[in-house]
């Protein structure tokens, strides 16, 4: 049940600060929060990350059917006997049906979160954006450290 509440929890944040970003804020429009690091900018995307794929919503809409499918599954298969990984499926699966929300709705991901990271210009995010990927590092953190462990137990 905690598993759904995280996934709950990442899918209302997501679509709350997008809902923000849009009523209050023009698209290029940007606030700085860090001088050089860390700005609130307006941006939609079409695509995937770093813009790639753009306009291809069938192939999102199908892909990320299979994706939610999938982790619904592993959460129901295997995510019941390690917490690490059901929190790593959850927060997946959030960030997975936000961006779908966004991609069904408004035919665009709405993107803010804006940084420059040793002077790089980092492609501009979103909280489902971030949920997706601590959830992907959490996965491979489970499969090195702890499954290998279980199996030669």
């Amino acid at each position: 049940m905690l598993k759904y509440l995280i996934t709950l929890f990442v899918i209302a944040l997501d679509q709350w600060t997008k809902w923000l970003i849009v009523k209050n804020m023009e698209i290029g429009e940007s606030i700085e929060i860090i001088n050089g690091f860390l700005y609130i900018t307006s941006h939609r995307n079409k695509g995937a990350a770093w813009g790639i794929l753009q306009n291809q919503m069938v192939f999102f809409y199908v892909v990320t059917i299979i994706v939610v499918v999938a982790i619904i599954y592993y959460m129901q298969k295997y995510a019941k006997q390690n917490a690490m990984l059901g929190v790593a499926l959850s927060l997946m699966l959030g960030g997975a049906i936000g961006n779908f929300i966004d991609r069904l709705f408004r035919k665009e991901v709405v993107d803010f979160i804006h940084t420059y990271i040793f002077g790089y210009n980092f492609p501009i995010f979103n909280i489902a954006d971030s949920s997706l990927t601590i959830g992907v590092i959490l996965l491979f953190i489970y499969f090195l450290f702890f499954e290998e462990k279980k199996q030669k137990e």
